[in-house]
């Protein structure tokens, strides 16, 4: 078991734990929604595809950001997957990212969404 990201506790009080898969996800939102210099003492950190929410949009800068985010989960994440595919779609001020990913040492491909940015 891995500790939760965020760091939160359970309902017995304890600190929460997650399953590979959970932790993951987790550390791959972690990586979108992180701008690099963010993190004293990982100022690389991150892909910074949140301050992506009120760019114009258009096919290049939709290019341009699938690569950034694939690159940003190769490079901090590769110990834990392998990235098969990244879509992002920014409409409004919202910006939504798929991500399809398979876990070191497995085939079977997962995908996560993940969405910032709207009405609170």
């Amino acid at each position: 078991m891995n500790l939760a990201t965020p760091y939160r506790f359970d309902h017995r009080g304890r600190t929460a734990e997650s399953d590979d898969a959970g932790y993951v996800r987790d550390l791959i939102e972690a990586v979108l929604f992180t701008a690099p210099g963010e993190r004293v003492m990982r100022p690389d950190f991150g892909s910074g595809v949140a301050q992506l929410v009120f760019a114009p949009n258009s096919p290049e800068l939709a290019g341009v950001t699938q690569m950034l985010v694939q690159g940003a989960l190769t490079q901090f994440l590769s110990d834990w997957i392998v990235v098969r595919e990244v879509k992002v779609d920014a409409n409004d001020a919202v910006l939504r990212v798929t991500v399809a990913y398979s876990l070191r040492g497995s085939n079977q491909v997962q995908i996560a969404g993940f969405e910032r940015g709207g009405s609170p």
